[in-house]
């Protein structure tokens, strides 16, 4: 009788198993939401902590004052420089033609602007409007996505023991302890990372809208907060960030073609030999291959969103996996990022 209800035992537990395999792919696009609410929760609570232990207030107060102050710098940041970010950002999408036409004629490619604009329109109109139709459901949906992830990492900020407390629930009692740490661990890790890579972020955007100021490019400022904006994503985001100075560079001749590559060159030189070294010494270093094969990983399991998150899904594979499987489980001795923060 005992043997038969083991093999039903692990019977139900494979088909638990399988079956929960097959909702997470089922769902497969909502789960870069979800971990994209619990990262920004996790950002919104530490601040709030912070706030908490200065000012000596309940954690709903730090976080009201947290989300208050998020709303005030980014009205604030629109007010004073939304008109004029929203006419750079047009003018480089305005001069796009232009610079297409000036990169293709050092090819041999005249008119490459006209020679898309048929290839266009070679399309049936059935399916221009199907992908018009396409491209304004993905903004739509995109903006309800934003929306869904905000107002859930507030709920999660808000009291995010709740949840913790119902994940460690889901595990042996005599694991509950260790799942908690190393979901406190997790949190840290992530809040050490993401401030690490704002730094970074804002060290590049200033650096570069300055140099293409200097060199004479159009919307420097747009330039700027583009590559800052794409230093997200290492080593894909720079590339991207990159490529729209360079595109408008050719408007301008050949020594700005040639100043916008240096300048963009010595700045991703500086930021991967000295800002991200010197930032990581307080930050996570995640190893580079890591990095690489998480955003081809996580771009073919989500698409877009994948690689954008790539780098903190990494971090937390790499914590929870030192933490709970190399220390804990192999009894090997590792260092885990964000342990010393989360004990402090």
């Amino acid at each position: 009788m005992n043997t038969e209800w083991r093999y039903f035992r692990r019977l139900l537990i494979a088909a638990g198993v399988v079956f929960l395999c097959y909702v997470a792919w089922s769902v497969a696009d909502l789960l870069p939401l979800v971990f994209a609410a619990v990262l920004l929760s996790v950002l919104m609570a530490g601040f709030a902590r912070v706030i908490q232990s200065r000012l000596s207030v309940g954690h709903g107060s730090a976080l009201a004052i947290v989300v208050s102050a998020l709303i005030v710098v980014v009205g604030a940041f629109g007010w004073l420089f939304g008109a004029e970010l929203a006419g750079q950002l047009g003018e480089v999408f305005r001069r796009a033609p232009d610079a297409l036409n000036a990169l293709g004629s050092q090819f041999g490619y005249d008119d490459a602007a006209a020679r898309m604009r048929d290839e266009l329109s070679s399309t049936p109109s059935s399916g221009l409007l199907s992908r018009a139709a396409s491209i304004g459901y993905s903004f739509v949906g995109g903006i309800l996505d934003i929306l869904l992830v905000l107002i859930a990492a507030v709920y999660l900020a808000a009291d995010p023991n709740v949840y913790r407390a119902g994940l460690v629930l889901l595990f042996p009692r005599a694991q509950h302890d260790r799942i908690q740490d190393a979901m406190n661990v997790t949190a840290a890790a992530l809040r050490l990372w993401f401030l690490g890579q704002l730094v970074s972020m804002v060290l590049v955007g200033f650096a570069s809208g300055f140099a293409f100021w200097l060199i004479g490019l159009p919307s420097p400022i747009g330039l700027g907060l583009i590559a800052g904006l794409t230093n997200f994503v290492p080593m894909i985001g720079p590339v991207v960030g990159a490529l729209p100075a360079l595109l408008l560079s050719f408007t301008q001749g050949g020594s700005a073609v040639i100043w916008t590559g240096l300048a963009i060159l010595i700045i991703q030189q500086l930021e991967g030999n000295l800002i991200t070294p010197m930032v990581q010494r307080r930050a996570v270093q995640v190893p580079p291959a890591l990095i690489l094969f998480a955003i081809a990983g996580f771009g073919l399991l989500f698409g877009w969103p994948g690689i954008i998150l790539a780098v903190p899904l990494a971090v937390t594979c790499m914590v929870l996996v030192q933490k709970l499987w190399v220390r804990q489980t192999l009894g090997g001795q590792t260092s885990v990022p964000g342990e010393r923060d989360a004990a402090a």
